[in-house]
Formats: structure tokens, C-alpha cells, sequence
């Protein structure tokens, strides 16, 4: 595409952008990539996180996650994971892998994420986030978790459709082979 790029709007986190007639947004602080972290504990239980997002106007269920070098400039996708998960949940991961990157509304926005397993947890705080994140962690087993998030979408919460990538890629490579 050769046209030009105009600037409509920017914040302090976001740039509204036009490229010939096509509109979209931008990320205007980390790398434009943010991590989802697939973690299950020693006791088998997969592990979400509830907070409130403010675009949704909404308590929402999620993975843990998080931007890359939002504030740390020389963060990796598995350092930020592992921040993230210990922030976010207070579970450390042992181990951390990379499973597969790709945008995550390719449509409206530049961002892309990618899904990290986190496996080896052991417990090293509360969690519940940071500043004013106030999030809630649920330590849900394994086998219970797809019933446990649609009773949760029936009493109104919204659930981020990336939770069912993360729940096949507990067990499952994203080439569908087994997970080591």
C-alpha cells in the first residue's frame, strides 16, 4: 500500500491513524505485543484472572497478560510473562515457552500477542496486580474450567475468546502435536 499514513489522534497510550481510506489504532508505548499466559498449578487448576475494563464497561475473565516493555524497554515476550503471572496471579513460573504470536484484532489495531505456557508454578505472593488493577485470581481445576467460565458469562461477565485457545493449548502444541 503507498499511501500515507495521517495521524487523527494521539494519547498517551494510543495513536488513531488513517492509511488511504482504512482507519486503525496504535500503541504508542511498549513493542505493540502483549503476552497470555497459559499457567496451570501443581494441583491442576487452570488459572484466570477477573477485573473490570474500562472499554468494555465490564468485569471481564482473562488468562494472565500484559505488554511487552511497557515499562521496561528491554523486556522479552518470557520476561514479561513471567512478570505478568507473579503480578497478576503470584504464581512463578519454573519454566516458560513461547507458543505461537499473531495480531489480535488485525482488523482495528497493530497489537499482537503472543501465547506463553508457563509450567513448574510455585506460589510466591497473593497477586491481585498492580496499582489500581484490583484483580481477582480464580484457581479453577482443569477439568471443571469450560463449564466454570460459561456459568460466569451467564451472570454477565464478558470472557475474552482467547481462553479457549489458552484452555486446547494446556495439553496440545499449536501444530496440534501433545505438549511436552
Amino acid at each position: 500500500m503507498t499511501n500515507l499514513k495521517q495521524t487523527l489522534y494521539e494519547g498517551q497510550w494510543l495513536r488513531l491513524v488513517r492509511i488511504g481510506h482504512w482507519e486503525s489504532c496504535e500503541r504508542t508505548h511498549a513493542q505493540g505485543m502483549a503476552v497470555i499466559v497459559i499457567a496451570v498449578t501443581p494441583a491442576d487448576e487452570v488459572l484466570f484472572v477477573e477485573q473490570y475494563r474500562v472499554p468494555l464497561g465490564a468485569r471481564t475473565i482473562e488468562m494472565p497478560a500484559g505488554l511487552v516493555g511497557d515499562d521496561h524497554a528491554e523486556d522479552s515476550l518470557t520476561e514479561a510473562a513471567r512478570r505478568e503471572l507473579i503480578e497478576e496471579t503470584g504464581w512463578s513460573p519454573g519454566r516458560v515457552e513461547v507458543l505461537l504470536t499473531g495480531p489480535t484484532s488485525s482488523g482495528m489495531s497493530n497489537e499482537r500477542i503472543a501465547f506463553v505456557r508457563a509450567r513448574n508454578l510455585v506460589r510466591v505472593g497473593e497477586g491481585g496486580g498492580v496499582d489500581d488493577e484490583n484483580i481477582i485470581v480464580h484457581a479453577v481445576p482443569r477439568a471443571e474450567a469450560p463449564a466454570w467460565l460459561m456459568r460466569k458469562q451467564a451472570e454477565g461477565f464478558e470472557l475474552d475468546l482467547k481462553l479457549w485457545a489458552g484452555l486446547w493449548m494446556i495439553d496440545h502444541n499449536p501444530d496440534g502435536s501433545p505438549a511436552n
